[in-house]
């Protein structure tokens, strides 16, 4: 699906607006047709139902925009020995076999069913993540001959360093992607200034 076409613009828009479509072009198709073309009328606004329903399957566990911002205020206090507990914790929730690492480009070495990750967790904290940081965990995770790569971090990466982890592979998990994967763990309340 083209990335900027109606449908793929609806599955990343709030589900509810799809559903909204949906039913306008219904009624307005079995109000306006004659008689023996209402059913057809109503039924036009199908494929917008179809898209509410993927985009809210989708929605339904993403964090709220208060939890994101909660989850980045509370990341950003933590000492790298409390962030790197609480990651071992949750990739271990979710079934990851997890070992530390001493190496600087690579933090964890996770495996689950066969499959290997390295993960670089070190500079989450860092005001920009630049094209250094991925070159080196993809060089870790090419010596290592492992599958996939993980950068975590709150803050933006460069330009370069988002065409570079597109082009590799690299998945990177920013506020909205640890507010998921730290879900039902205890966050420390963040601090009162």
């Amino acid at each position: 699906m083209a990335k900027n076409s109606l449908f793929a613009v609806l599955l990343r828009s709030p589900w509810w607006i799809s559903l909204a479509i949906g039913l306008a072009l219904g009624l307005v198709g079995f109000a306006l047709l004659p008689v023996q073309f209402r059913v057809a009328g109503a039924l036009s606004g199908m494929p917008f139902i179809v898209i509410c329903v993927i985009a809210a399957r989708r929605q339904w566990h993403l964090p709220s925009a208060a939890r994101v911002a909660q989850t980045q205020q509370a990341l950003a206090a933590m000492t790298w020995p409390a962030f790197a507990a609480l990651l071992e914790q949750a990739f271990q929730r979710d079934g990851y076999t997890v070992q530390r690492s001493q190496a600087d480009s690579v933090d964890f070495e996770l495996e689950r069913q066969g499959r290997r990750m390295v993960v670089c967790a070190r500079r989450w904290k860092s005001a920009r993540t630049g094209l250094e940081t991925l070159r080196a965990l993809q060089g870790s995770r090419e010596t290592r001959d492992v599958t996939d790569a993980l950068y975590i971090g709150l803050a933006p990466l460069s330009d370069t360093a988002v065409l570079y982890a597109r082009d590799h592979g690299i998945t990177v998990w920013q506020a909205a992607e640890l507010a998921h994967a730290l879900r039902d763990l205890p966050l420390p309340p963040p601090a009162v200034r």
